[in-house]
């Protein structure tokens, strides 16, 4: 193949592109949210939180601010505090591990699958002590979890399980969408993500009723009827005033009492209509993903490690990630070329220095540290075209 001459500026992501397509629709609805002065809750986040409902298939689901206090709102429902272990992936965004700690727990770290950069189900037993409370997979670049193995491994050990699925928007596991589960599955609607808001945004989902209780609860203060009826179902404490002798809104008891330590974490109702509106289009954007990721493996395959799809699943390609000896190199290269790439993630979370004094050293977790040294990741954004993405293949092609 001839050197490419030509230079096409690509770029990583280009969210106006997006914009420019939906804006019709968008700026009408932000001005109809302003002008109803219903800020916080009301109409707009009850819609969305129904709409998202139909298209997960799950019974609950529970909004919030962002993606990182969905997590510890996950495991605060889970009663996951100080003393306790939570199991996870070393390679992934800092804010996993982060929640964990937050929380008072220790993220304990298992190396991933170099197939598809996940957990490796068959090193999270070895983990297991009597301090572990949970396990917090992350369907990373949105292609999921051996979901099958890890319940199993928690149900055998009596543990419970977070999903973090802030990449995993309209991914596919056994047929149904990542985020219709008995366990607790966390969202992110970081602008970046495959369903993007207009700032932070965020969501947590379960089917299992007691669970949504608590998340509601933990979500907004602790207060009111869903706080007091988490303090029961958490420690086993009734309240004392009875709920159903509550007639007047005006001076409903429940209202200002706060039962549990929670957080202020609500969804306001700008971004709800916004990713109402954005919902509605998704399972085309990520269809639109991936016929990109079909030209680059295609393109790739025999020059470069590309994505291996995982067990019984269907990735929604939040990002495309390809393996090379020479990371550095080809990011260089690319950027020369007009490409955007992305680094995810230079460094494994076992590394980082806020980790530092859990103990890990370099060799620990050599598969994730080997992912962190050789791990490139490409456009892959629903507005990108065929021949820009032709034209990462040919560069990539022309370093290789």
């Amino acid at each position: 193949m001839k050197d490419v001459v030509i230079i096409m500026k690509v770029p990583f992501l280009d969210l106006k592109r997006q914009y420019e397509q939906i804006k019709v629709d968008i700026e009408p609805k932000i001005i109809e949210v302003a002008r109803s002065g219903a800020y916080i809750g009301g109409k707009y986040v009850e819609t969305f939180e129904a709409e998202m409902r139909e298209y997960l298939g799950v019974k609950h689901v529970i909004s919030c601010a962002n993606g990182t206090d969905a997590l510890m709102i996950a495991l605060r429902a889970f009663d996951v505090g100080v003393g306790d272990e939570v199991i996870t992936t070393p390679f992934t965004f800092y804010a996993t591990a982060e929640a964990i700690a937050a929380v008072g727990a220790v993220p304990v770290f298992v190396d991933v699958n170099e197939s598809d950069f996940n957990i490796d189900p068959s090193k999270i037993e070895a983990a297991i002590t009597p301090k572990t409370k949970a396990i917090m997979p992350v369907h990373i670049f949105g292609w999921s979890c051996d979901m099958e193995a890890i319940n199993d491994i928690a149900r055998k050990h009596n543990l419970k399980v977070v999903e973090d699925a802030a990449q995993a928007i309209g991914c596919e596991y056994n047929g149904r969408k990542i985020g219709a589960s008995d366990n607790i599955v966390t969202f992110s609607f970081y602008p970046t993500k495959n369903l993007g808001a207009f700032g932070d945004a965020g969501m947590v989902t379960t089917d299992d009723d007691d669970l949504a209780i608590v998340l509601r609860a933990l979500r907004e203060h602790g207060m009111a009827k869903n706080g007091a009826m988490a303090q029961e179902i958490l420690y086993g404490i009734k309240d004392e005033f009875a709920m159903d002798s509550v007639t007047d809104s005006l001076y409903n008891p429940y209202k200002y009492y706060n039962y549990i330590v929670g957080y202020n974490s609500r969804l306001d109702a700008m971004q709800a209509a916004i990713l109402s509106i954005k919902l509605k289009h998704l399972d085309e954007y990520n269809k639109k993903r991936s016929d990109i990721a079909s030209i680059y493996e295609k393109g790739l395959c025999d020059v470069v490690r590309t994505p291996v799809a995982p067990k019984n699943g269907k990735s929604c390609f939040h990002q495309y990630a390809v393996l090379t000896e020479d990371k550095e190199g080809l990011g260089a290269f690319l950027g020369e070329k007009g490409v955007g790439t992305g680094a995810f993630y230079p460094v494994p979370l076992h590394l980082q220095k806020a980790f530092i004094n859990l103990g890990y050293k370099e060799g620990d977790l050599p598969v994730a540290e080997g992912l962190a040294k050789r791990s490139v990741c490409l456009p892959i954004f629903p507005e990108l075209d065929a021949e820009e993405a032709e034209y990462v293949v040919q560069c990539i092609r022309e370093f290789a």
